[in-house]
């Protein structure tokens, strides 16, 4: 291919020019962010919630066990969130306390790590997030987390 551009100037300068615009286009993309985004929604509460709220939970969790996690809801006035161990369908102890940095926003504590044991059910399919507020103390939006995603 590259003998026919050197034949074909035109082509070699569209080939360049499109290697150029590549390189441009990529050096103004944003850092991906680590882990995994989870929809929020009350259907996926036990027993289901009816809400408008919604939110969406940003969890990286590292094999040397350590937790980074943010979440954004809207739609609800939150007053507390965390991660839960349980499977789908079942609710469990919070495991992992969130900080609330805005109104409707949270984080994972600084240096936030899980056991053992959690990482195990973590692999296993069985965290969840979750968002409390006044009305549905027990939690009113949730979403479980993926193991090994």
């Amino acid at each position: 291919m590259f003998r026919y551009a050197r034949k074909h100037p035109l082509l070699s300068t569209l080939l360049s020019v499109g290697a150029i615009g590549l390189m441009a286009s990529c050096a103004t993309m944003a850092p991906m962010v680590g882990g995994q985004r989870v929809d929020l929604t009350g259907a996926q509460e036990v027993p289901p919630v009816t809400t408008p709220a919604t939110g969406t939970a940003t969890v990286d969790i590292k094999p040397d066990r350590s937790v980074t996690a943010t979440v954004t809801v809207t739609g609800m006035t939150a007053t507390a969130s965390h991660i839960h161990e349980a499977g789908p369908g079942a609710n469990g102890p919070v495991i992992v306390p969130f900080t609330k940095t805005g109104d409707n926003t949270f984080a994972a504590a600084e240096g936030a790590k899980l056991t053992e044991a959690q990482y195990e059910s973590y692999k296993a399919g069985k965290l969840y997030v979750n968002v409390h507020s006044a009305k549905n103390p027990g939690g009113e939006i949730r979403a479980q987390l993926r193991g090994n995603y």
